[in-house]
């Protein structure tokens, strides 16, 4: 674990077996092995995170939104997003991975919450059972993971087809946007090399930033940066002429008109 101002760090760790990419367990079993602290504050890691609840009622923050969790709610936490685990009585059925594990069927930039029809959750259940069932089976035999991926790519495959979640066949052009802005939000907020970089004009980029969201490519560029900034505000104790140096800005005061345009407030108000 590595901490940045405030925010824990967490990088994946499988205590059962160091090299497998993947963990299946209780929400009740993760509450005893980590303290106090870490249960209650906020935390990234660099895996996923899929819970499937299954008893109880609880709340869970991720990215400044509180989502409510009862029986049926299916949460998927991508690597980089804050979180703070389930409060409440809540009990889930969970799912950790490294982005490496599974076959590529899962967008990173999908939605946090679902809700799994009722007439499909005994199908979902059954699907993470069988993970689970394969992962324990897999401790003890060590044998090769394939069924274990495969049971995986499955299990996300229904999430991926669930009301609202970024349709499968979602522009292949547009996640590669996606992919370069995660890596580069930091480093420029130009919609120009953007497109340069993934190898489109910037009209055709705009084209296919509006098709898949109703935003221009820049308003997602700055959107991204106002949420790093949200995130780093709310969650370090960073200085906001450090946190704006950290996004790219030259000038603190740049930071400062960058962040009360896109808010409506200066980060000062925005942290208290």
């Amino acid at each position: 674990m590595v901490r940045s101002g405030q925010v824990a760090q967490f990088g994946f760790s499988n205590p059962d077996r160091g090299q497998l990419g993947l963990e299946a367990l209780d929400l009740g079993v993760l509450r005893r092995r980590l303290s106090e602290d870490t249960l209650t504050k906020v935390h990234r890691t660099d895996f996923h995170q899929l819970f499937l609840f299954t008893a109880g009622t609880g709340t869970t923050m991720v990215d400044f939104v509180d989502h409510p969790c009862s029986p049926g709610t299916l949460l998927h936490v991508s690597p980089g997003r804050v979180l703070r685990l389930p409060t409440g009585a809540a009990e889930a059925f969970m799912v950790l991975f490294t982005p490496a594990f599974p076959p590529p069927v899962l967008s990173p930039f999908g939605p946090v919450r679902h809700l799994v029809p009722k007439a499909e959750l005994a199908v979902f259940t059954r699907a993470v059972q069988d993970l689970r069932q394969e992962y324990r089976r897999n401790l003890l035999t060590n044998e090769p993971v394939d069924l274990l991926r495969q049971l995986l790519g499955a299990l996300l495959l229904r999430v991926a087809r669930l009301p609202g979640a970024a349709p499968g066949h979602a522009d292949a052009r547009f996640e590669r946007f996606q992919q370069e802005l995660e890596r580069s939000f930091a480093a420029t907020r130009n919609a120009a090399e953007y497109a340069a970089r993934v190898g489109y004009s910037t009209r055709s980029l705009n084209r296919i930033c509006l098709a898949a969201t109703g935003l221009s490519a820049k308003a997602l560029i700055d959107a991204r940066v106002t949420l790093e900034a949200k995130r780093l505000l709310v969650h370090t104790d960073l200085s906001s002429a450090a946190i704006g140096h950290r996004l790219g800005f030259s000038e603190a005061t740049n930071f400062t008109k960058f962040f009360a345009r896109e808010t409506g407030m200066s980060p000062g108000a925005f942290r208290e």
